[in-house]
């Protein structure tokens, strides 16, 4: 870990991961991600060629053949001899995860290095998967973000919204406490706003059953809602396109905004729009 006054060298470069919703729906999240990164002094290089990720970790370990785009990437990153940065929640579990079972699970490394060797690659968990709020906190530091703030987002009280694939399963993750996480609100904090704690930060807004019956999603995203806004909150954010979008259909009656991160901190840090 550099020192919290420290900024990191614009030399070293990190592979980067988007996933397929950032190249759509959730472009927000990547273009600020990546603006802010070029603020920062970070490299962010986007994998060639990269492959869906498949959104949800597979729990069979028969099914290698859905693992293979993560461990593709993994791979990729590797050869580079990179760290692997990911900014996309669902992704970020999904390849983690899957890098531990790359790490651990026998038959799953035989049964994926057998459609690799084909390719001319093999792979033995040797990446290191990072969030980009683990970039941020780690490479960067706080106080050095705080530093480099121009736009401070005083006044403001920001809820971090975790979700429940940020974190989980706290093992794997490891990123922070899965009960009583604090790294969104420190990047807050370092973005000049209040940050607002709440208990519903870390509950389920209703996931893909929005896909099904959007009644579950709809009574779970008020209730994270409500809950920030009695709390304090003007604004939650989120790492999670699926929480985002959850939770935006019930934000004007809830009258609390809802934004990915990303976006404050590329307005902290003077992004100016369309940059």
């Amino acid at each position: 870990m550099l020192g919290e006054c420290e900024r990191i060298p614009m030399s070293k470069i990190f592979s980067y991961f988007p996933g397929c919703t950032l190249k759509n729906k959730a472009r927000e999240l990547d273009a600020c991600a990546r603006a802010a990164a070029e603020r920062l002094g970070l490299t962010l290089e986007e994998i060639p060629e990269w492959q869906c990720c498949g959104g949800v970790y597979p729990l069979t370990k028969d099914e290698i053949a859905v693992r293979l785009a993560s461990i593709r990437a993994l791979a990729q990153s590797a050869k580079d001899g990179r760290d692997l940065v990911t900014v996309c929640s669902a992704c970020h579990n999904v390849i983690k995860q899957v890098n531990h079972d790359m790490q651990t699970d026998a038959h799953i490394i035989e049964a994926a290095n057998n459609y690799l060797r084909e390719e001319g690659l093999e792979y033995h968990g040797q990446t290191r998967v990072i969030h980009y709020l683990e970039l941020l906190r780690d490479e960067v530091g706080f106080d050095r973000i705080k530093e480099l703030v121009t736009k401070p987002l005083t006044g403001r009280k920001i809820g971090a919204y975790y979700g429940c694939l940020l974190l989980r399963p706290s093992h794997v993750m490891a990123m922070d406490s899965a009960e009583n996480p604090t790294i969104i609100e420190k990047l807050i904090a370092a973005m000049g706003a209040e940050a607002v704690v709440y208990a519903q930060r870390n509950e389920c807004c209703g996931g893909y059953l929005t896909l099904e019956d959007k009644r579950v999603p709809a009574k779970r995203a008020r209730a994270i809602l409500e809950n920030a806004r009695s709390c304090g909150a003007d604004t939650v954010v989120t790492a999670c396109p699926l929480c985002w979008y959850n939770l935006k259909t019930q934000a004007e009656a809830s009258g609390v905004q809802v934004k990915y991160f990303t976006e404050l901190l590329a307005e902290s840090l003077g992004v100016k729009e369309g940059e």
